[in-house]
Order: structure tokens, then sequence, then C-alpha cells
């Protein structure tokens, strides 16, 4: 279909985006996915002359959610394959012929964490045997041996670079805030077979992994990368509450931190030489690119205020000594994919946004404010405004909840302006990009303040001329289609409407139901265990309080989710039901059949598009 065929929902929608680019080992290629073709495909670009080939045709998946990697010889490229969204990943190859083949296959969710420099391994995180732990994948024997057995999660993993040793991050502390950096000896994976390391059945043995005991109990020190000679660990650590970037020397035992506090950093990864690092600089929903010396020098890239992102890191984001890939986009501009020399601060466009039948100036862009709640503490919030007097109002809450609205091109965001509605984005306190005390502000709130926040927020605009205050929807994904029963249920005097997609409505159920590590990493983190909290289980599930709904309520859920079941959808329709209210009158139930946990798919997109337009244009207009 031509854009001059398409409605302008179906061309937004339909317009071409990249997907988790990444270089080759040797920085001349870069492999992304890709939706030019109307489906998502898998590409490589030629760094110096441009030219892009696809590879795929039909075989990776259709949902862009997981990243790729290149194996160590550049020959081919490792992709997660599930079915449907069901996020249950295999890892497969990819050939540059375009032929495919599986390399691991396991039950569970498994992700691939790293690729040894040798190419002899790969790195996983998988749930095969309940918890998501360390594997390592030997890819001349094909055997698949587990590395780490801890009761929670373990996160992330890097080898070093001889392939003999992991670094990861985990927690064997009883603060369930905690999160420590270990490293372990693994061997090579044909002659040495490792041992394991933790136990998840609860006895006592010796373990060959060693921790590294960085910053304070209760808090959280993760690792990135390794240094180019092995003796250096890039970090970040959250201690001094703003996030900060350090190197842990391995030889003496010591770490050198980076930064003055000031605003949260987080690493990337080392550049070849080790002399130098690039990071993640996060200020008033702004995410910057910052190089560090690692004799202490820093400066920030030279990029309009917006949001900037690398690649994984591990080298991936490395084009050549001084020049590195990134993305950038704004508010009101779609992404483009970067080479930047840091030596002259040249930047070479490699994949330029494209806009189709829009104009690239055509979109708009977001005023960042912030406010005081309920309580005093000050939250900051983002509004589109689409130039309607007055504009119905659509509060958009962002998932996580340890996620936030950036200044970011955001696709759900222009879709809803250009239909006339003004949109509302809050950063309520949980979100990430502030410190650790503002994320800890949930713990054990769950459901509770940063709820106010948004209703507070809600109030802040509905005062202003340029908002109609009698035409107030809340829409909201995952966690943020939590924050929409919530906030219907909760602040019903507020909202004419309200969507609530792949949302949890049933705490206890959700426990139940999602994978291991959203167990013990989320629900446990923030609500503790059920049959220790109860009452606060019942009390911050909105199926609870459903008799309190009094606008109409849209509920979408795709079939195939892991992460928020669909039994999270039917379960609140029911009781619903239960409750008296008539399905079509006072809420509209959709399935999305084989869709996981929201898609990039550009059919997907168009169909839960028209199913929100099609909604809020029938419960308010906006014309």
């Amino acid at each position: 279909m031509s854009d001059t065929e398409q409605t302008p929902l179906e061309a937004l929608a339909a317009l071409p985006t990249f997907y988790h680019p990444t270089a080759s080992p040797d920085g001349s290629e870069i492999a992304f996915y890709y939706d030019e073709t109307g489906r998502n495909e898998l590409f490589v670009l030629d760094v110096e002359t441009g030219d892009r080939r696809r590879i795929s045709d039909g075989v990776v998946p259709r949902n862009a959610r997981w990243f790729i990697r290149w194996d160590a010889d550049g020959e081919r490229v490792f992709y997660h394959r599930d079915v449907d969204g069901d996020e249950q990943n295999d890892i497969y190859a990819l050939n540059r012929d375009g032929t495919t083949e599986p390399v691991v296959e396991l039950d569970g969710q498994t992700i691939l964490a790293d690729v040894s420099s040798d190419g002899s391994s790969l790195l996983l995180q998988s749930t095969t045997n309940g918890q998501m732990n360390l594997y390592r994948h030997c890819l001349t024997t094909g055997e698949t041996t587990r590395l780490t057995a801890y009761d929670h999660a373990v996160v992330g993993g890097v080898f070093s670079p001889d392939g003999t040793r992991v670094a990861y991050t985990t927690n064997e502390s009883d603060e369930v805030t905690n999160k420590d950096v270990y490293v372990a000896t693994i061997g090579d994976c044909v002659h040495d077979p490792p041992p394991t390391t933790g136990d998840d059945s609860g006895e006592e043995k010796e373990s060959p992994a060693r921790n590294l005991r960085i910053g304070e109990t209760g808090t959280e020190a993760t690792v990135v990368d390794w240094g180019p000679d092995g003796d250096r660990l890039l970090v970040t650590d959250n201690t001094e509450n703003r996030s900060r970037c350090g190197i842990y020397d391995l030889r003496t035992d010591e770490i050198e931190w980076y930064g003055e506090s000031q605003h949260e950093e987080r690493a990337v990864c080392f550049l070849p030489d080790g002399s130098q690092f690039i990071a993640h600089r996060t200020s008033r929903a702004s995410v910057r690119a910052v190089v560090y010396d690692t004799d202490g020098a820093a400066r920030e890239l030279d990029l309009p205020e917006g949001f900037t992102s690398f690649p994984a890191p591990d080298g991936e984001a490395v084009l050549s000594e001084n020049r590195v890939l990134l993305s950038h986009t704004t508010t009101d501009r779609r992404p483009e994919l970067l080479a930047y020399d840091l030596t002259t601060n040249e930047q070479t466009v490699l994949l330029e946004a494209e806009y189709g039948s829009f104009e690239p100036d055509g979109f708009t862009d977001a005023e960042y404010f912030r406010f005081e709640s309920h309580d005093g503490l000050e939250i900051g919030a983002l509004l589109y405004d689409s130039g309607v007097r007055p504009a119905p109002l659509i509060v958009n809450p962002h998932g996580g909840p340890r996620w936030a609205d950036f200044r970011q091109f955001d696709l759900f965001a222009q879709f809803l302006v250009a239909q006339g509605y003004s949109v509302l984005q809050v950063n309520y306190r949980g979100s990430k990009g502030r410190g650790r005390a503002f994320i800890e502000r949930l713990k054990g709130d769950w459901g509770g303040d940063e709820q106010a926040d948004i209703a507070a927020a809600v109030e802040h605009v509905r005062t202003d001329d340029r908002i109609d205050a009698d035409r107030i929807a809340v829409f909201g994904g995952s966690y943020g289609g939590y924050s929409a029963y919530m906030q219907l249920l909760s602040y019903p005097e507020l909202y004419s409407a309200g969507v609530s997609w792949i949302g949890v409505s049933d705490l206890f159920d959700m426990y139940e139901n999602s994978m291991p590590h959203y167990r013990t990493e989320l629900m446990e983190w923030y609500l503790g265990q059920p049959d220790e909290n109860p009452d606060l289980y019942a009390d911050r599930s909105p199926i609870t309080h459903v008799e309190n709904l009094s606008a109409p309520l849209l509920i979408c859920h795709g079939v195939t989710d892991r992460r928020v079941p669909i039994s999270q959808a039917r379960r609140f329709r029911t009781a619903l039901e239960d409750a008296g209210y008539e399905r079509g009158e006072a809420f509209e139930y959709v399935e999305l059949g084989a869709e996981g946990h929201g898609s990039s798919d550009i059919d997907q997109k168009i169909r839960m598009f028209t199913i929100l337009d099609d909604f809020l244009d029938r419960r308010f207009s906006a014309d």
C-alpha cells in the first residue's frame, strides 16, 4: 500500500524504523533490524559506502523486541526467536546468504548476554531451570553448561577478553534492593568444565565466584564491560544516590569513580585502548552521551538535546579507535543512526530517519516542566500540545515502573497529537533518572503515591486554558496499563475514559503466572511476597476496586504475553461482569490474538492505533 493509499493513521504507523544497530567486530559493518519492506527484517550496512543489504526473508521475529549480536568473525548474526512474541526465546544464527539455523534451544526464556572474542562460546541468561541464571554454550561441542544457580536473577554477564572468566550481577543478601558484581573463573569450554556458582537448593557450598562488594549493601552495583587487558571492569553503582561510573582494578581491588554525582550516569563500554569509556548522562528527561578519559576528564558529545543511545555494551558501539556508533532522536525528530568521530566531533549519518508523506518539521515538540505533587515532592512531566483549543487530554503513564519518559520521538504520542489530543506523560516517583532515593520511594508503595503523582499532574494541567478539563482520558501499556486501571478506580472524578493495554490487574495472579525473574526482581522488590503482605497485594490490585469504575474502559491484551499474562485482562473482565458492568457499554474488551507484550510490527501497530482511535473517537470526539 503506498502512502497515497494509506490513511494518516496507517502512514504514521508504517514509517520505517530501525532497531538494535550493532557494529561488526572490525567496525566495518552495522547489523540492524529494519522494517522498510513492511515487515521486520535483518539488514547489514557498509559503514564506508552506506550500502545496505537485506539478508533475512521472513525468518526473524516480526516484533523487534530483542537485540542481535555478531559472531566473533563477523560472518553471521545471532538473533532471538520466539513464538508470536511469547519471549520464550531460542538463539538462532543468520548467515550472510540468508540461511538460518538454531544454535541454542532451551525451555523458558533465553537471552544472549555475550559472545567470546575467540568465537568458541556464547554466554546466556536463561530461565530453563527456573530462575534466570547464567549458562555457557560451547559452539565447538554444542554443549550448554550451567554456570550459576542463584535464587535471585543474574543480570547481564560479560566474558573476559580471553573468555576464561565472566563478570555478572546478582544478589545473595537479604536486602531485595541489593545488587553486587561477581567475577568467576570458568576456564576453557572444551577442556575445563566450570563448577556451578551459587546454589538455589539452599545448601551451603564453596563458591568459585568472588563478590567484589562494590558500594554498600542495599544499593546496586552492575558490571558493564571488561577492559582490554582483562584486569579492569567498567561498572555502575548508585551508593551515592545518583548512579555513577567506576573502574574496578582486579589486581588491587581498588575502584576509581568518575563524575561529580550531579547527574545520573551509566557506563556503556570501554573504547579500544582502554584509556577512555563512554557513558549515558540523564538530566531533566534528556539523555546525553559522555566520553570519559580514565584520568577523569569528561566531555559531552555535540548533539542536540534529546535522547542519545548506544548499542549494547561490550564494544558493539565501537567502529574504530575514535569513532562510535549511536542513534539520536528528539521529541519531534525521528531517530537517526550516526557514526560519531570523538576526535573531530564530525557526524556521519549512516541511516536517515524516514518521514514518508509527513513533513519532517511537522511533528510536535514536548514541553518539559516540573510541579509539586500532593506531598511537595517535585515531579517532572512532558506535555505535547496538539494546538486544538481547548484540547482533549490523554494522560499516558509510562511502563516499568522503573522507566521514564524522555525527550525522544514517541510514536504513540505523535499519533494522538495528530488526532487532536494533547498528551501528558509523568515521570512519577519510582521513575529512573532521578537517583536511587527517588526510585525507592515506590518500594512498599506500588500503586500508592506514584498514582497520586499522576493525578496531581492532571490537576496541574487541567486548569490550563489549552486543555479541556471535561475531556480527559488515561491510556497506558504494561505498568502504564496498571496505572490506567488505578487512575480510573482511584481518581474517577478526573477521567472521561480510559484504556488499559497489556496492564496488570491482579497482583496475586501476576505473581503466580509471570516469569520467575519478574517475581523476584520486580514484585518482591516493590511489594514483598504475597503471603507476607496479602493486604498490600489486595489493596494495590485494581481488581479489588472494580466497583469504582465510572468511565468507559477499553481493555486490550495479547494472548501470548508472558510478562503480563492474558489472565490479567481476563480476570478483570470477569470481575467487571460479576460486578454488573455491561460489556460494550461500561467497558470494551479486545484480545489481540498471537501478540506478546506489545509489538513493533507495523501491522500490529496499525491494529492497535485503529482500536485506540476508534474507542477515543466514540467515547469523546476530538472534534
